[in-house]
């Protein structure tokens, strides 16, 4: 594959996730929040199904390590993740680009549990910086009343820095247990059984299915969220991985804030607000700080730096 389609694979795909976060704002006006992310999975699962079943050596998990890997990353990357993501965009105070850049802060939050929670790995000094400075981004972002920490939005933002949070302790988890379970099978089971985590959340908080309005752009909403932002989105991701590597992948989470702002001020006519900017850079910022030896060398490998 050349750089540029490398690259402009890489920019379609911070394009399709980004603009995944106006896909939520859009079909949350129609659907419950929890109810909404669990049909979303439905479909995606079925979907990634499909191709696991179609590319994967073994499209089903064997054994109990195996079905620990699913088991976690279906409660923490799919279930825990998209529902607290999803009730907090239910809060008109958490905009597409504010949602994203607060999502931005996975990758810091995925590097400081590993080395935590993986032995060969430990924050230098100078990683701890890096962690206060994302942290402080978030902050930022959520520009608390100190006066009524529930006002503005501060409860729905907190809500989505845990399901930040949840996504980067899930990926640690499932890279801690390493099993030889192919990611394709574990993905696909993986969002199945956390549809089915989600749908049961969603009644046990009283949401039903006969308060969706199936609207034309409710529909639309899903179906972009289901087919492209999932099941392509995941395969894009998946493909991209083996031609960047970790580090360089990563990133996308950094420039998907950029098409969620722009997406979000085009088709919702949602505002742009300087804070939500100062903790986008601050955010960036801190994982630069945390991977800087890692970019560095990406960086001289690519020829840009000496």
């Amino acid at each position: 594959m050349s750089q540029y389609r490398t690259l402009s694979l890489f920019v379609v795909l911070a394009a399709v996730w980004g603009s995944a976060f106006v896909a939520i704002n859009a079909g949350l006006a129609y659907v419950p929040p929890v109810l909404f992310a669990a049909v979303r999975y439905d479909v995606a699962g079925v979907i990634m199904l499909g191709y696991a079943w179609l590319v994967a050596d073994d499209p089903l998990p064997r054994g109990r390590d195996e079905w620990t890997v699913v088991l976690v990353g279906a409660t923490l990357i799919i279930a825990a993740y998209h529902a607290l993501l999803f009730v907090g965009e239910s809060d008109p105070a958490v905009t597409s680009a504010v949602a994203s850049v607060i999502v931005g802060l996975s990758p810091v939050l995925t590097t400081v549990f590993a080395r935590v929670l993986l032995p060969a790995e430990r924050l230098t000094p100078l990683g701890v910086v890096g962690l206060l400075v994302g942290l402080v981004g978030a902050v930022v972002l959520a520009a608390p009343d100190p006066t009524n920490l529930t006002a503005g939005g501060t409860v729905a933002k907190f809500l989505v820095l845990c399901a930040a949070t949840a996504f980067a302790l899930g990926s640690v988890i499932t890279r801690a247990l390493d099993t030889d379970l192919e990611i394709e099978t574990m993905e696909a089971w993986a969002m199945l059984l956390g549809a089915g985590l989600m749908h049961l959340a969603a009644a046990a908080i009283g949401e039903s299915p006969a308060t969706i309005a199936w609207t034309t752009e409710a529909v639309l909403a899903l179906g972009y969220l289901a087919v492209v932002a999932s099941g392509a989105g995941y395969l894009l991701y998946f493909r991209l991985l083996d031609q960047l590597g970790p580090i360089e992948i990563n990133l996308v989470s950094y420039v998907a804030p950029v098409f969620a702002a722009l997406s979000g001020w085009v088709i919702l006519g949602e505002g742009i607000e300087p804070n939500t900017v100062a903790g986008f850079v601050l955010v960036c910022a801190g994982f630069a700080i945390v991977k800087r030896t890692a970019i560095r060398t990406e960086l001289q490998r690519a020829g840009l730096l000496a």
